[in-house]
């Protein structure tokens, strides 16, 4: 998917607020700053099928970022130096 810029998605942020499908709230300490943040009662069934397809999607990155994490943590020190072979603990 593409990026998308905040103005190439305002109008669908606009269209969505005028219908009442969602809300947008302006923080106190940042008015340059506005949150959205879906309706679930005007949304009805369709917020119910949303709910779950982010679900599965938080899901499936949360998955991925920790096999990311496991490929690309530190590996396991398997050589042995040539100083320490060969000597007793």
């Amino acid at each position: 998917m593409p990026d998308v810029t905040f103005g190439a998605g305002l109008p669908q942020l606009k269209a969505l607020l005028e219908a009442g499908l969602i809300e947008a709230r302006v923080p106190q300490s940042d008015k340059r700053n506005r949150y959205y943040k879906a309706r679930p009662e005007a949304l009805g069934e369709m917020g119910k099928m949303l709910e779950r397809m982010w679900d599965d999607a938080l899901w499936k990155l949360k998955v991925a970022a920790e096999l990311e994490e496991d490929r690309r943590g530190p590996r396991p020190n398997r050589r042995i130096s040539r100083k320490t072979k060969g000597k007793k603990k």
